[in-house]
Parts: C-alpha cells; structure tokens; sequence
C-alpha cells in the first residue's frame, strides 16, 4: 500500500514539473536556441544587424546580393564597400544606414542593389565577402551563392 502511494505521488511530482514546463521548456528549450532559419548568413558588427546575407548567380557569371542590414544603434552609419572574392560590388540606392530604417537588397521592397560582375560562381559554392561601413567594424563573411530559380527567380 505504500509503495502504491509512494508511486502516485512520485509520478504526480513528475507531472508538475511537466506541465509546468520546469523541465521541458524555459529558457534552456530547443527551440529558443534556434537562430538562423534562412539560406542566408547572419553577422553582426555592434548595433548593425546583418540578415540573410547570399548571393544569387545571373546567366551572365555576374551575382546579386540578397540581404538586410539594420542598423539598431542610435548613431547613424553607412555602407561604404561590399566586396565578394576580391571583387567590388557595383551598387544603386540606400547605403545609409538610420536606426531601425533597414537597407534590403534584392525584392519587391528593395531600397539598393548590389551586384557583382564577373564573379563566375555556381549554385552551392560560396563567396568570401567583407561589408564595410563608415563607423563600425567591417564584417567577413562566407555566403553560399543560390541559384536564380525558386523564391529568387526574380532576383536581377
């Protein structure tokens, strides 16, 4: 008989802690520990915020970026040179970087393009890039290039 008391409420402590989530969830869970759930590289260089960062490749071996920065400080920066395998990316619109007002490259809500010409890449290689801006530190990355099909069938 106590051995069967003893069992119900051992199995009664479990269950608190259970649906209480003391031991399956909190802080510690698995799925707080998920960061990056984009094809894209994720960097940050002080209070600007690197997302999604990846080249897609154009018929003619040139590539394009895709990608947002955001700059979550309150001192204003800028993006001063991407470069992708030694190769200087030619670029058009935003390089200004106010707090919270995102550059995005590539999509029907881009605010700047970037390309670069001659960079001959083949879906699923990567490139080594470097981002700079005015203020804080550059950033080094290696972004996979995608193939110009799927969600980046438009990208030019």
């Amino acid at each position: 008989m106590i051995s069967r008391k003893l069992a119900t409420a051992t199995a009664a402590l479990l269950s608190v802690g259970l649906l209480t989530g003391c031991t399956a969830a909190g802080k510690d869970a698995p799925t707080s520990k998920i960061r990056q759930v984009t094809d894209g590289v994720e960097r940050d260089s002080g209070a600007i915020k690197l997302r999604n960062v990846l080249l897609v490749a154009q018929p003619d071996g040139s590539a394009v970026l895709v990608g947002t920065i955001v700059n979550q400080g309150s001192t204003a920066d800028a993006i001063t040179a991407i470069t992708a395998n030694g190769i200087t990316g030619k670029g058009t619109g935003e390089s200004a970087l106010a707090q919270n007002a995102p550059v995005i490259f590539s999509g029907d809500i881009a605010n700047a393009h970037v390309s670069f010409p001659g960079l001959n890449l083949t879906p699923g290689q990567r490139a080594d890039m470097t981002i700079s801006f005015g203020k804080a530190s550059e950033v080094k990355l290696s972004a996979i290039v995608r193939e110009k099909a799927d969600i980046y069938a438009n990208v030019n």
